[in-house]
């Protein structure tokens, strides 16, 4: 005869613990049994079977969750590792970056040197032989004239067909007068520094025409002794005296920077400039003439 089920109301309370903890156990048994399937055994000691409801939750706690210790070993293993690879590829990163920029810094200096251009230094004027104001000296024997003789027989021709070169009309920015307060000089400027301008007082050279406070070499040229003997004194200037230089519509101050003894042909005197200065320009020595006086003055600041 087959016991007769009970219903759960006539069970008593020890009764139904009984029923929970086979349950749990049979379901910790397939737990097992399934892990050994899978290769995923667990092992550990053998231990009784616990017959109440708390020495079974804290054995199915310990028997799922692995040490404490064991947990935090193998991450923080694994964490170490990663973050060092992640610290070693930040490194690389900045390795390489600082490589691209010093590679392109460098193609950029190099194609910088290449698109650069030579400084160009003045040459000296291949359209001028000597130096302007020269003339045989006033010894009374005969007229003063212009000294055809310090220039090559051969390039007479170039010189009396630069004389022919028509004269500009002065513009507003046109230099018109020159004062030299250390040697009491106040002279009208012309355009040219031929013979017959040099005759009407200082005369600016028009080989390279440039306008005062202008980037430049102004050549400015005036007898020594002929003609009201303009430039007389030059070679009394020193170094920081001014020269006075006006056009039509402002003044500007140079300062003396320097003074040359130089021969008739060197004409390099004359170059171009890239800081706007001005030369002045006279036979030397007095009653003799037959070298240059050349004093070199710079724009004002």
């Amino acid at each position: 005869m087959k016991p007769r089920k009970r219903s759960v109301d006539n069970l008593s309370v020890q009764e139904l613990r009984q029923i929970l903890i086979q349950k749990q156990r049979a379901e910790r048994l397939s737990r097992v049994d399934q892990y050994r399937r899978t290769g995923r055994v667990i092992r550990f000691a053998a231990q009784p079977f616990p017959t109440s409801l708390d020495s079974l939750s804290s054995s199915v706690v310990s028997e799922e969750e692995p040490p404490a210790e064991t947990r935090r070993t193998r991450p923080k293993g694994l964490d170490r590792a990663l973050f060092v690879v992640e610290i070693a590829a930040v490194i690389g990163l900045v390795f390489v970056l600082v490589n691209i920029v010093n590679v392109l810094r460098g193609l950029n200096n190099e194609v910088a040197s290449l698109l650069q251009q030579p400084t160009l230094t003045p040459t000296p004027l291949i359209n001028a032989v000597v130096l302007p104001s020269g003339h045989t000296p006033p010894d009374g024997t005969e007229p003063v004239r212009f000294n055809e003789g310090e220039i090559p027989e051969h390039l007479r021709p170039l010189v009396q067909s630069m004389a022919a070169l028509p004269i500009p009309t002065p513009g507003p920015e046109y230099a018109v007068r020159l004062q030299i307060p250390a040697i009491d000089v106040d002279a009208p400027i012309v355009q040219g520094d031929g013979w017959e301008q040099l005759k009407k007082g200082v005369g600016q050279n028009l080989s390279h025409p440039v306008q005062p406070g202008q980037p430049g070499n102004l050549v400015l040229s005036g007898h020594n002794d002929i003609f009201g003997e303009v430039f007389r004194h030059l070679d009394q200037l020193k170094e920081g005296d001014e020269v006075i230089v006006h056009t039509g519509q402002r003044t500007y101050t140079y300062v003396v920077q320097e003074t040359r003894i130089v021969e008739p042909d060197q004409v390099e005197v004359m170059a171009p400039t890239a800081d706007p200065v001005v030369t002045l320009i006279s036979c030397y020595p007095y009653l003799v003439d037959n070298q240059r006086i050349v004093v070199r003055a710079i724009l004002k600041p």
